[in-house]
């Protein structure tokens, strides 16, 4: 399966401002089963430098700097993504209690090594009620790809998709009370659960192919960046995705851009700017398949 995708970022400020300096992770990963064939950055007003380099998790990241005055700025990130992933994961694994062992007695620490997403990171606390609603899944001796299945199918039953109920700054307890989010909190839910059960859970960002209703026609800018998540699942599968907004195993519909403990480490654009006024954000994303795939409806 082969992606054209266009990523747009605006900002409009009330005042002007004198400079800015810019962290994007929104260039697509290289890894199995995925390959970016082209891509360029496009950035106004011009920046004075981008530099490129890879962070610990071996995303791709654009450390911008702007020293224009500028009201407006826009960041334009446009790819073409080629996905090669296996048709279908196993069926069910190792069992989740060798996983965890295996995980415990892991000397790896690189950054793909499973002890870096052992633990509570900045926004996905572990939490006994996370862990227990987790473990209605992980019956002693399942499998863990069986399990971690289960457990996406339980959230895309017991909380509502609903946008603009949270943010990005929502707390990992308070979506899993009120049973609604989107797909951030989602992903932070399923982390913490895992976690809770001594399991290693990656946050992915990154986008999905979504498919208009019958008889309608694609909307331009319709698409919107998603997160799901990444379990290890011993050494002989490793890392594998799973997307608890669709309950559905992640395949050539998804594409990653960024993988970390949570959210905080893969947001697609932060950074800092000199001046008094406020600013307003929007976003755009368009995934347009090459190739004709399979359609499957989803939520972005």
């Amino acid at each position: 399966m082969i992606y054209n995708i266009r990523h747009l970022t605006a900002y409009s400020y009330t005042r002007r401002v004198a400079s800015a300096r810019l962290v994007l992770r929104v260039t697509p990963r290289e890894e199995n089963g995925q390959h970016c064939t082209a891509y360029a950055l496009n950035i106004s007003p011009l920046p004075l430098s981008v530099e490129t380099e890879r962070d610990f998790y071996g995303n791709i990241v654009n450390v911008v700097t702007i020293d224009t005055e500028h009201k407006e700025l826009t960041i334009e990130a446009i790819s073409t993504v080629e996905l090669t992933h296996q048709a279908a994961l196993p069926l069910s694994g190792e069992s989740w209690e060798d996983v965890s062992n295996a995980a415990l007695l892991s000397r790896d620490l690189t950054g793909s090594a499973p002890a870096h997403f052992m633990f509570a990171s900045s926004r996905v606390q572990l939490s006994p009620d996370v862990t227990r609603y987790a473990r209605e899944s992980f019956k002693p001796g399942r499998g863990i790809l069986e399990a971690a299945r289960d457990l996406i199918k339980r959230i895309r039953t017991d909380f509502d998709y609903e946008p603009e109920t949270t943010d990005i700054n929502t707390p990992l307890l308070q979506a899993f009370t009120q049973r609604h989010g989107v797909c951030q909190d989602f992903a932070h839910i399923m982390i913490a659960g895992l976690r809770g059960l001594g399991l290693p859970a990656a946050y992915v960002s990154g986008y999905i192919r979504t498919i208009p209703p019958p008889g309608e026609k694609r909307l331009e800018g319709a698409d919107a960046t998603h997160a799901w998540v990444s379990v290890w699942c011993g050494a002989s599968d490793g890392w594998l995705g799973f997307d608890p907004t669709n309950a559905i195993d992640v395949g050539n519909d998804h594409i990653a851009l960024a993988v970390g403990r949570d959210f905080s480490d893969v947001s697609p654009v932060y950074g800092v700017f000199v001046g008094s006024g406020g600013a307003e954000l929007e976003v755009e994303v368009d995934v347009v398949p090459v190739t004709a795939p399979e359609a499957r409806a989803a939520k972005a």
